[in-house]
């Protein structure tokens, strides 16, 4: 069995059923953590045995996972509890808060039914590091051990529900502030299901829910984070003040105003930081964000005396970053957003939560909240290569970018790169004038042309 890298930027991901999600792998997987996790000597085993909590979304093949990961802790001698249906949030707090020595979450997002993936937290309730990561791919790829076909033990059963709650709810202190409101949410027939609707009746809102039926394939179908339109209609429809759509694991949110207007993560993150600044709460007065961004976010952050550190897409890499600089936010456009006072993983709950905490102490509506971010016009262009050069080697399409900078001067930003899968060159400018941006990227676009197209 040859070494193959399992683990992407979130985990394991894959077709439910197919490699690297078929039933031997899995199982092989947990074993593997557990072997990991003992150190370099996994026959030698610890004097006290580990403990995995898991958890999973509503995907019709997430209790066969469970049952093939439980399969692989127990033959290495860990144990296993399950949460059963639970935001991916939960795992992670729970993990850390219980004493667990590593925490699995079974889900694939934002994706289909069909696909599913792992997700592992150490003990701190933070993602694993990629040293661990290569470390379990190796163990994986080492054909001379196998785990036991049958005979073990059931993975035992936990409910955590109401400690995962108790603190989520510490990101809004004293919610009755707000009043008693019409408030709009979609579960995306995911793991929020189990959860959202009763914290938010509990809060004494005048909570409609949609997207609350799973059947383990209507996950995140035509609902969610990914398709707000629906609850943008409820939210109008209902006269609802706000209204918040979590995805398929409940990691992320998305909102929607009292107008029926979206609210995404750029602008969340700009009325959360400002806040946060005002009240002394934002460490380093910076904020992480990924290369996706849009710059009115890093203007508007700017202009209230706050850095933007820009970081590759996905929620490790903003971890990673706001860890290494202590930073109290940072989050993707997508609505994931991660307050460092709170957990080291992104909580639509908790950040909806947070948002609504803004609108108490402010006194203010989201929509006025949201309008402070101005979004600025975006070009991308696509160019076919020939061959990928190194583009500051290349002086004629090196002083085309030079120039396209200079006329942006900080009001704008230019993003050059090649595809990872394709022979594509992907010029991509935001700036103050949508014409004026499109005449620039063709600029770049024909000079990459003439000498590598």
């Amino acid at each position: 069995m040859s070494q193959t890298r399992l683990f992407g930027t979130d985990g394991v991901r894959g077709t439910a059923g197919e490699y690297p999600l078929d039933h031997e792998t899995v199982a092989r997987l947990g074993a593997a953590l557990v072997r990991a996790m003992r150190g370099a000597d996994a026959a030698v085993h610890s004097p006290r045995a580990l403990r995995f909590l898991v958890g999973r979304d509503t995907r019709e093949s997430g209790e066969w996972i469970e049952r093939e990961l439980g399969r692989g802790v127990h033959s290495e001698g860990a144990a296993i509890t399950s949460a059963g249906v639970i935001p991916t949030p939960a795992i992670a707090y729970v993990t850390r808060a219980m004493g667990f020595d590593a925490g699995l979450v079974i889900s694939a997002s934002h994706n289909p039914f069909q696909d599913n993936g792992i997700k592992v937290f150490s003990g701190r309730g933070e993602k694993f590091t990629e040293e661990l990561e290569r470390r379990v791919e190796t163990i994986i790829a080492d054909s001379s051990w196998q785990v036991l076909a049958a005979g073990l033990a059931p993975v035992a059963r936990t409910d955590v529900i109401d400690a995962y709650l108790a603190h989520t709810e510490l990101a809004f202190p004293n919610p009755e502030r707000l009043g008693r409101f019409k408030l709009a949410i979609d579960t995306a027939n995911g793991a929020t299901t189990t959860v959202a609707p009763r914290l938010f009746q509990e809060l004494g809102y005048d909570v409609t829910v949609i997207g609350n039926s799973p059947d383990g394939r209507n996950i995140n179908l035509d609902c969610g984070s990914t398709h707000p339109e629906r609850l943008a209609a409820a939210v109008r429809d209902g006269r609802c003040r706000v209204g918040v759509a979590f995805d398929g694991d409940g990691d992320r949110a998305i909102f929607i105003d009292h107008t029926g207007a979206i609210v995404d993560g750029d602008a969340v993150m700009l009325l959360s930081a400002r806040h946060m600044k005002a009240q002394d709460r934002l460490k380093g007065d910076a904020v992480v964000a990924t290369v996706m961004s849009n710059i009115g976010l890093e203007i508007g952050l700017r202009e209230s005396g706050i850095e933007l550190v820009r970081c590759p897409v996905g929620d490790k890499y903003v971890t990673e970053e706001m860890l290494k600089r202590n930073i109290s936010i940072g989050g993707e456009q997508s609505g994931h957003i991660i307050f460092s006072e709170h957990l080291f993983t992104g909580d639509g709950i908790a950040t909806a939560l947070s948002v609504m905490r803004v609108m108490a102490d402010t006194g203010r509506e989201l929509a006025d909240l949201a309008a402070e971010l101005v979004r600025y016009p975006q070009v991308l262009v696509n160019v076919r290569v020939r061959e990928k050069k190194e583009l500051r080697a290349v002086p004629a399409i090196a002083d085309a970018m030079d120039r396209v900078e200079q006329r942006l001067a900080g009001q704008g930003r230019l993003l050059v790169r090649y595809s990872g899968t394709e022979p594509l060159l992907r010029v991509m400018i935001e700036g103050r004038d949508q014409q004026e941006i499109q005449g620039w990227a063709r600029e770049i676009a024909d000079s990459v042309k003439q000498h590598l197209g």
